[in-house]
């Protein structure tokens, strides 16, 4: 996969809503970081029951919070969650709390420790979006699409880099699935949970989809010389410096290998992972 792939933008200026398409805004949160580019994409939804929010971000952000509340007046109808990582859902209680919205997050939704106001499940409709749950990326994940095109991708497809799969929750099998299932629909435009507006986004899907299999294809092929660990196929696969990048490449190789155990191509004895032929 080559950088040229993926999309870059300037840094947002924090707090300022920007109007993305009719009836859409978009927030980014001050947490830039090397696993959520400048910050989380937090969106405003109008809709005929007033205004949605998806994604409100990381918690203990006073100012991005501070700014939806100012964006969405007396007009606030719900807070849709498209999976339970905090960089998303953390800000979720603090907006309610707030502004008496209810929360709406998937059926998997995996925190016990907080009780949304409603279930969502694949295929319904809710604020004019049908959700679609896209596990891989997380057990929960869900999209939101709208009728003229628009998708919420969340982290399932983001445009600024590939999306770690990391078990347990995070399943390479399902990601690729739900990767299939996104290729096959027509949607016009990808609004991820970070980075920049994706267009024309079946081509960069499909790319996606094959790199994850050209990634699979390496680590079988590695593993046709010798039995190995997941440290050592990473660094042989992925081949990164950075410890931080490292640690997330050996949870995409784990997710692999869990997906090819699953398919019987490879054994586990232990610590090493071994290719069957």
């Amino acid at each position: 996969m080559t950088e040229k792939m993926f999309l870059e933008e300037s840094e947002p200026v924090r707090g300022r809503v920007v109007p993305i398409a009719g009836g859409l805004r978009r927030l980014v949160a001050n947490n830039p970081g090397k696993m959520t580019y400048h910050g989380t994409n937090s969106y405003l939804l109008e809709s005929s029951e007033g205004m949605y929010v998806i994604d409100p971000g990381p918690a203990e952000l006073g100012g991005h919070l501070d700014a939806i509340v100012e964006h969405l007046g007396t007009n606030g109808a719900g807070i849709l969650v498209t999976h339970h990582h905090s960089d998303h859902f953390g800000a979720a209680p603090a907006l309610r709390e707030r502004t008496g919205m209810p929360v709406y997050v998937s059926s998997t939704f995996p925190d016990d420790a907080f009780e949304p106001d409603g279930y969502l499940e694949d295929g319904q409709v809710i604020a004019g979006l049908t959700v679609l749950h896209t596990p891989g990326h997380a057990s929960d994940h869900l999209c939101f699409a709208r009728s003229d095109g628009v998708l919420f991708s969340g982290d399932h497809v983001m445009s600024w880099n590939s999306s770690i799969v990391s078990p347990p929750d995070g399943n390479m099998r399902d990601y690729c699935e739900q990767l299939q299932r996104l290729i096959e629909r027509d949607d016009q435009i990808y609004l991820s949970g970070h980075g920049p507006v994706l267009r024309d986004p079946k081509p960069y899907v499909q790319r996606l989809l094959g790199n994850r299999m050209r990634r699979e294809a390496e680590i079988l092929a590695h593993l046709s010389a010798a039995p190995d660990t997941i440290p050592e196929i990473a660094a042989a696969v992925y081949q990164k410096a950075d410890p931080h990048i490292a640690k997330a490449a050996e949870r995409n190789v784990a997710a692999h290998l869990e997906k090819l155990l699953a398919e019987s191509r490879v054994v586990q004895n232990g610590a090493l992972w071994q290719a069957i032929y």
